[in-house]
């Protein structure tokens, strides 16, 4: 009997798929792209990061409310009562006095990005009542209003940054840190889907060789039992093959139930519905080749160190640690602040009156100045600069750690790409003598100079040989994508990119 070459699944180190027994209810065919493409619009971790630039913007424009100006409305009535009475120190009487008031104020005020605060108002007094004299009681009636504006501008602290300004710059680079946890998301989702297709192609193509195995089995006990009965065999050379025909049918069913799991785990990333998919079998449709890659470790070492989101968004928040210190160290300094204000002033009998005295601006009334605030010690501010800066060193030896630890990873992954690319070639000739020596032992069977138990053993041989083979192109694949995670250059490598509206 000649050993059957698996011809398409061994050419020139391509693995093409065709489906495995038992065959799922409906099939679909997918590409490595078509996974990708899904993954991207249906992942849910994706889809869960996704977010997060969406929120980060929402989260600098809640900073600007800093900003936004505030409307101030009150008005309320004044009521007092003084009673006529008799001074017995001086020797007179004094008369009794009523006095109602209305009163109305309107204000807006807020701060502006220089960090200057205003004010701008109005209010309005109408006073009405009596006073009682000897001569009896006197009613009168009085309005006044007033409208200006009131300027506070820091010199010191609060002058080149404040709190506001702060919250605004460190919500915008948290905007852009979120965008490199996207991308860093999409990176690893990407990965994932691209080795769990491989692992797919490779339990497709396991299970061939098992069947083959299988059916090797069955063809040496169909020849033993044939042998057995003319006499020219023992029967414990035909329970031998009915060993290796169980266990090849055993090694068959558990490469079914892997190809199962492995079908679920590459549903589960391209789909958040996994119940529609739960009767579609994924058929692969891209090859899985062995094509030679020329590496650099400056190269790979330089994409890293570039382009890893992971490093980009942690240097991303060493910038965000480096606004927070600018307003630690403005916060040190004493308040200075220059003030002004300028208005005008009406008065009247009528309510009218005094807001035509405003109108017409003739009594007009202004200050300036400056005030100083000295904090006495100022404890709190200068502790607080002190861990911030300290907070910086750590940052920054842990930067050097990240750095460090991506060229380490950059180093194996390259070590691992190129020793899984000279494994092909060595499971690749181990195959070929395999199925040479199985062939050869078969043919000595046949005239009586070998035993069944040879047989077998190579043909256990030769399935291991095969299945190395084929695991070791699926590890080439799937280190060269190790390696273009560690690198940061998987969206580059498939022709994807990353869009944060």
């Amino acid at each position: 009997m000649r050993v059957h070459h698996l011809i398409s699944s061994f050419c020139a180190g391509a693995l093409m798929v065709t489906a495995a027994e038992p065959a799922a209810t409906n099939k679909r065919q997918l590409s490595l792209q078509d996974c990708f493409k899904m993954a991207l619009e249906r992942n849910l971790d994706v889809q869960i990061e996704r977010l997060n630039p969406e929120i980060a913007k929402y989260n600098v424009s809640y900073a600007y409310a800093g900003y936004d100006p505030s409307l101030s409305l009150s008005g309320k009535h004044n009521n007092s009562l003084s009673p006529s009475g008799y001074d017995e120190q001086l020797g007179y009487a004094y008369g009794g006095s009523k006095t109602d008031a209305n009163s109305f104020n309107a204000s807006v005020g807020g701060v502006l990005p220089t960090g200057l605060s205003y004010s701008l108002g109005g209010n309005t007094v109408d006073s009405y009542g009596f006073n009682s004299t000897a001569g009896g009681q006197f009613p009168y009636e009085q309005s006044t209003a007033s409208a200006g504006i009131t300027l506070t501008q820091p010199l010191l602290k609060n002058a080149w940054t404040d709190a506001t300004r702060t919250t605004i710059q460190i919500s915008k680079k948290s905007l852009k840190a979120s965008e490199h946890t996207l991308r860093n998301q999409v990176i690893t989702t990407v990965s994932t889907v691209e080795q769990a297709y491989y692992d797919l192609v490779f339990d497709f193509e396991n299970i061939k060789v098992q069947e083959e195995a299988l059916q090797l089995s069955k063809q040496l006990l169909k020849d033993n039992q044939n042998k057995v009965k003319v006499g020219v065999l023992a029967p414990l050379d035909e329970k031998q093959a009915q060993s290796q025909v169980a266990s090849s049918e055993a090694s068959l069913l558990t490469a079914r139930l892997t190809l199962a799991t492995q079908q679920n785990t590459l549903k589960q990333l391209i789909h958040d519905k996994f119940s529609s998919w739960d009767q579609v079998e994924i058929v692969p449709t891209t090859d899985m080749k062995a094509i030679p890659q020329a590496f650099s470790i400056q190269d790979s070492w330089h994409k890293g160190l570039t382009q890893r989101p992971d490093l980009l968004e942690y240097r991303v928040e060493l910038e965000k640690q480096d606004i927070t210190l600018r307003y630690q160290r403005n916060q040190l300094w004493p308040e200075l602040d220059l003030v002004g204000s300028y208005g005008q002033m009406g008065s009247g009998v009528e309510f009218s009156d005094s807001l035509g005295g405003v109108r017409q601006s003739d009594s007009p009334y202004y200050s300036y100045g400056a005030q100083m605030v000295i904090p006495l010690s100022n404890k709190g501010a200068r502790t607080n600069y002190k861990i911030g800066k300290a907070q910086k060193q750590q940052m920054l030896l842990r930067l050097k750690k990240l750095e460090e630890g991506v060229m380490v990873q950059i180093d194996s992954a390259v070590k691992r790409a190129q020793t899984s690319l000279q494994l092909i070639d060595a499971t690749r000739e181990a195959r070929k003598y395999a199925e040479a020596a199985l062939d050869a032992e078969q043919k000595k069977l046949e005239s009586g100079k070998s035993t069944p138990f040879v047989v077998l053993q190579l043909q256990r041989d030769l399935t291991s040989a095969r299945s190395a083979e084929i695991s070791a192109v699926t590890d080439y694949n799937k280190a060269l994508s190790q390696l273009s995670v560690a690198e940061g250059s998987t969206l580059d490598r498939h022709n994807l990119s990353v869009v944060v509206k």
